[in-house]
């Protein structure tokens, strides 16, 4: 019954995500990197301070994420759990599904397994991708998922983009040839791009968390497997040696 219902849950997950490659375009290298503790931990914080409100993480727990991210219980309770939620429980929005179809046509999509449909270069990608668009109910749209029903979550520190347009598609609309710009924010492009890439590095590590302990175990398995064939090759010179 459990095994039906996780199954029920993923395959929902994967239609909410496959609804997003509707459209895009050319994605940005992330260069993610999710042995980079301190990458995790940032992200870890941004994604709790700009995304957390409405995209929950249902099958992370924030026991868990403390364990793997080497933090304490502190640090998690005082600084990452907006919610009240106890230690152990999962990373939950504090945006109601009902109130989130309200106010953006649908429920936000939970993100635990984001990066394992779409790919940390597609995330990466669409999070610097937002751009000024009256047109749109939230005045936002995005070049790698147009008529995205969100706003750009991270427009503070990226500034205000504002698109280029060039030739006109098979639609008679114009195309964005490219962004540009228009209101710098508290980061430069630099900065920015880091922030954006500690993001994708977290929710990289939400999709496989056991990706860590197997990079980790990987070292003690490659160092063992040296050991036998070194002890394998001894063993074949001794075997031979009455041989020669």
């Amino acid at each position: 019954m459990c095994f039906a219902r996780i199954a029920t849950t993923v395959a929902g997950l994967l239609l909410s995500f496959g609804a997003l490659a509707a459209a895009g375009g050319p994605v940005e290298q992330a260069g993610t990197d999710i042995g980079d503790r301190a990458s995790l931990q940032r992200g870890a914080q941004l994604y709790m301070n700009y995304c957390a409100g409405c995209h929950s993480l249902k099958f992370m727990r924030y026991s868990r994420m403390a364990e793997d991210l080497g933090l304490t219980e502190d640090e998690v309770m005082n600084n990452l759990n907006l919610t009240g939620a106890a230690y152990g429980e999962h990373i939950v929005s504090s945006m109601t599904p009902e109130h989130g179809a309200q106010w953006f046509g649908q429920a936000p999509p939970d993100l635990s397994l984001i990066t394992r449909v779409r790919g940390s270069d597609w995330v990466y990608t669409y999070l610097k991708s937002f751009y000024l668009d009256e047109s749109r109910p939230l005045g936002w749209n995005n070049t790698l998922f147009p008529n995205a029903s969100m706003p750009n979550p991270l427009w503070e520190m990226q500034g205000l983009q504002r698109p280029v347009h060039g030739e006109v598609d098979d639609t008679g609309e114009p195309v964005v040839a490219h962004l540009e710009l228009g209101t710098p924010g508290s980061q430069d492009a630099r900065q920015f791009d880091q922030t954006v890439r500690d993001i994708t590095t977290f929710l990289e590590y939400v999709g496989e968390p056991a990706a860590l302990k197997r990079q980790q175990l990987g070292v003690w398995v490659l160092l063992f497997l040296t050991l036998l064939t070194f002890l394998a090759w001894l063993l074949k010179q001794e075997y031979w040696r009455d041989v020669h």
